[in-house]
């Protein structure tokens, strides 16, 4: 944690993690929200939707905006707004005119103005710290991010308890103000590269063959993805039917939740040299462990479980972000980025309506063990192709060969 003594990087952590906290907070408070507006599980699944739809298909494009603008601007803009669209829903809140409809479609809206928030987030880290310590970077800013959006659902209950709804949305607010305000104090070292400024469509397809350009890089974002979809739904809902308890539940979630955390500490220590290698073979690692869930049903079992998953995800993020960092010209890393983080929201939007397929077809113990085989293979696929991948830039082409004779 040495990192944190660097103004910036501290900035950045406090903020963020703040934001983060905010972010955590809110998702359980719209949802809670839909809840108390309409007594119907359909409603809750609504929202969620609303929250991550959107972020699924403007990421992408709203990432071309942190490369061709400002990064640490646009985020603070992103912030500010998304405060003034917590503060009026206060307000309808207050005037008693919030409705379903209101809430998804003010949700939908949220998610929107804030697509180029987290790929700016994860591009401006290089302009901000050395290549070589990318990964400890990331892996402590990861540990802010993991741990405040885990703390964030936990504030529902007592703002409940001893305040309203309006509170709760109050705080959110807060939160990106807070974001803004570190931001501000941001003093980027290294800006961006300035180049002539290119219209959004050029951009785009600048973006993607930069991004066919490294299919490394398409690998690894493309494992991450395939086995977000794979295992989240699985933890979400299977979970639910294998303890039957809710808050036996929610004491699971929070060992796994923790256990993230723990690994993202010890990456901050851990030299990986093989960063794509080592974000893929993570989710191998992360499935091995989460088969016996299937098998196993005392709750100190599935507890330790959990554990050794949770430390294994950190694997799969921190090593990626490092690795599209070192590998994507600064010019279209934001975009590199947004493209992970439009995946990651498609990812998990569809991820529990196929947990809930498979679990009603076959039961709970063979979905885990089934999810769990898929994400080993896919794992081992993906490094089987990084492999051959790297040998082949390796080897010196007949084109090199010719030019290097005498």
């Amino acid at each position: 944690m040495a990192l944190l003594s660097d103004r910036n990087l501290l900035l950045l952590f406090v903020g963020q993690g703040v934001s983060r906290l905010g972010d955590g907070l809110y998702t359980a408070a719209v949802a809670w929200q839909a809840w108390a507006l309409t007594h119907n599980p359909s409603a809750v699944a609504l929202v969620t939707v609303a929250a991550y739809a959107p972020a699924f298909l403007a990421t992408f494009v709203a990432a071309s905006y942190a490369d061709r603008y400002d990064r640490r601007r646009l985020m603070i803009g992103s912030d500010l707004a998304r405060a003034a669209m917590v503060a009026a829903g206060v307000g309808m809140l207050l005037a008693g005119a919030l409705n379903l409809t209101v809430l998804v479609l003010g949700t939908a809206l949220l998610a929107l103005i804030g697509a180029p928030f987290a790929p700016a987030r994860n591009a401006i880290v290089p302009q901000l710290v050395p290549a070589e310590h990318l990964q400890q970077a990331n892996g402590v800013l990861q540990v802010a991010f993991r741990a405040a959006f885990f703390v964030g659902p936990l504030l529902l209950a007592p703002l409940l308890a001893f305040g309203s709804f309006p509170l709760v949305m109050a705080v959110d607010g807060l939160t990106f103000l807070l974001s803004a305000a570190a931001l501000s104090a941001l003093r980027v070292r290294r800006p961006a590269l300035a180049g002539p400024r290119v219209r959004l469509g050029a951009d785009l397809a600048a973006g993607l063959a930069a991004l066919r350009a490294a299919p490394d890089v398409l690998v690894v974002i493309a494992t991450f993805v395939l086995a977000l979809a794979v295992a989240s739904g699985f933890l979400a809902v299977g979970l639910v039917v294998l303890v039957g308890q809710g808050g036996q539940y929610g004491l699971m979630l929070g060992i796994a939740g923790l256990a993230e955390i723990a690994g993202a500490l010890v990456l901050v220590r851990l030299p990986l040299p093989r960063l794509a290698v080592t974000a893929v073979l993570a989710w191998a690692l992360l499935g091995a462990f989460r088969l016996p869930l299937g098998l196993v049903h005392a709750p100190a079992a599935i507890a330790v479980l959990l554990a050794v998953t949770g430390l294994a995800s950190a694997l799969t993020d921190i090593p990626l972000i490092a690795f599209v960092q070192q590998r994507i010209p600064e010019a279209h890393l934001a975009k590199a980025l947004g493209l992970w983080e439009a995946g990651i929201a498609g990812a998990l939007a569809v991820s529990p309506f196929l947990a809930s397929s498979v679990i009603g077809h076959i039961g709970v113990d063979r979905a885990f063990m089934v999810s769990s085989a898929v994400l080993i293979a896919l794992a081992l696929a993906a490094a089987v192709v990084l492999t051959a991948m790297s040998g082949a830039r390796s080897r010196p082409t007949e084109h090199d060969t010719v030019l290097s004779q005498p």
